[in-house]
This record gives structure tokens, C-alpha cells and sequence, in this order.
């Protein structure tokens, strides 16, 4: 989760702070946080067309809330295909009618919940398997789920790249701020120093709070976002490498075998794990 991460840079920010002599009062300028925060907005928001603000507050949630796919998670995913991919060999494809037409009401959708919890898993699965039931050729059919997770890539990626770019005009709105602190120091220059030090410390807590919140909040939520993304995609490639395998008649445990491979070796499940788990669906 990003959140415990983003309350440890402002702890440290914030001792560091206050032990080398600082007062945190001095950090409270309501003027500069509505000068960041408001441009900060209406530069979201003028870079959003479309649905674009609606997917950047997901990425943003999708960054304070982790949901990348664990071995459990993985294990999961390959028994269900298996179970699957048995059912039509034995039954035939039509057999898989009932579970595709109605996932959430499925005997064997229900068995493995966290498959349903992963953006667009269970919707890909069940999609990819309607096409083999509709009699797609293997090779089309690579290229059909090729082309959706391309669709996912891009989606994604644009969300991700615009908090990036909302992030690296932080700074710059920072020093605006700023610039606007120092002219009103400017028109109190017959002030006591008291007054004006005030003024002046006002003015670089906007510079301070731009960079801050770039390199401290805005570019790690969306660097995090970014690899939840990847990790979700590669569960979309897992799917799809054991559903072409069993599309072009690999008995099922060398299919879900096909997809094993695909995991990420410090997430994929062993051999016999898997074979074990394998041997206990029923």
C-alpha cells in the first residue's frame, strides 16, 4: 500500500524539520496550499478530456488500495482454468455454457473468489472461452486477446502518464507561488524584519510544498499505479497462455502448465504445488 509509504516521507520531513530548530506553524500557509492544490486541479483538469478524470482517480485509488496477485491468487487462477479446460474435454465446449453465461452464479466461479477481484480477470477468461465455444480458429483467437490487453496497456497507461505529468508541473506551480510570495513581501518592504522574514518563509513553503508533493506524493502514487498495472496485465498473459494452449487441444495440466511459466518467478507457484493442487480438484 502507498499510503504507509507517503506518511513516512512526511514523518521524516517533518522531524527532520523540527529537529534542526523548525516550528511546524511556520509550514501552515492556507494561501500557498490553495495557490498548488487549486492549479494543480485546474491543470488536471484542462489535461483530462473525456473520461480521463474518472480513470486518473482510479489509478490514484488503485495505488492507495495494493490488489497485485499473489501466489495464492496465481494457484487459484490455474486450478479454476483446469477445472475448466477438464470440463470441455470431457463434456465438450457447449458444457461451459452455463459457467460463462452466468460467471457470479457459476460452481466453479465460486469456488475461486479472487479471480473476480482482479480488474477485468474474470471478464477476459469468461470472454476468451465464449470464443472457443464459438469456434474462433487458436491463431485468431491469440490475436483477439492479443489485441485486448494492447487495449488495457493503453488505458492504463495513459492515466498513469497523466498524474506523471501532473506531477512534474508541481515544482513549477511551486515556484509561482512563490514568485507571488515574494511580491507580496515586496509591498511590505517597509515592514520590520519580523514582518518580512514571515513573508519570505511564506513564499518558499510554496516551492517547498511543489516539490513535496511531486517527488514525495504525486510521481511515487502513480510509479505505483504504473507496476500494479504491469502485474495486473501479466495475470491477463497467464489467462491467456493457458486458454490458447488448451484452445489448440493441450490436454489441460499441460495447458495450465502454459500459464504457470508465465508468472513471475518469485510469484509463480512450484511444479508440484501445483500438480498437488491439481490432483485435488474435484
Amino acid at each position: 500500500m502507498a499510503l504507509p509509504g507517503i506518511l513516512i516521507v512526511l514523518a521524516a520531513i517533518a522531524g527532520g524539520f523540527t529537529l534542526a530548530g523548525g516550528k511546524m506553524g511556520v509550514l501552515i500557509q492556507p494561501s500557498e496550499f490553495i495557490v498548488i492544490l487549486g492549479a494543480a486541479l485546474g491543470t488536471l483538469i484542462t489535461s483530462s478530456p473525456g473520461k480521463m478524470k474518472k480513470r486518473v482517480g482510479a489509478a490514484i485509488k488503485s495505488a492507495l488500495k495494493e490488489n497485485i496477485p499473489s501466489q495464492a491468487d496465481y494457484l487459484e487462477l490455474l486450478k479454476c482454468q483446469y477445472e475448466l479446460f477438464m470440463l470441455a474435454r470431457r463434456q465438450g465446449v457447449l458444457a461451459l455454457e452455463p459457467h460463462l453465461n452466468e460467471p457470479a452464479k457459476s460452481d466453479i466461479f465460486k469456488k475461486y473468489p479472487s479471480i473476480a477481484k482482479h480488474h477485468h480477470a474474470r471478464t477476459f477468461l469468461v470472454e476468451a472461452l465464449q470464443q472457443i465455444v464459438n469456434g474462433i480458429s487458436p491463431d485468431d483467437l491469440d490475436q483477439l486477446l492479443d489485441t485486448e490487453i494492447e487495449t488495457f496497456k493503453d488505458e492504463g497507461h495513459l492515466a498513469t502518464g497523466l498524474l506523471k505529468t501532473i506531477g512534474d508541473a508541481l515544482p513549477g506551480i511551486g515556484i509561482v507561488a512563490a514568485v507571488l510570495g515574494i511580491i507580496v513581501t515586496m509591498a511590505h518592504m517597509d515592514a520590520p524584519p519580523a514582518v518580512i522574514g514571515h513573508h519570505v518563509a511564506s513564499a518558499l513553503v510554496g516551492t517547498f510544498l511543489g516539490i513535496l508533493l511531486c517527488y514525495g506524493i504525486i510521481q511515487p502514487l502513480a510509479n505505483n499505479a504504473e507496476t500494479q498495472e504491469t502485474h495486473q496485465l501479466r495475470y491477463l498473459l497467464v489467462i491467456k497462455s493457458a486458454v490458447i494452449a488448451s484452445a489448440r487441444g493441450v490436454a489441460p495440466p499441460t495447458a495450465v502448465e502454459f500459464g504457470r511459466k508465465m508468472i513471475y518467478s518469485d510469484e509463480r507457484p512450484s511444479f508440484l504445488d501445483v500438480d498437488k493442487a491439481l490432483q485435488a480438484v474435484k
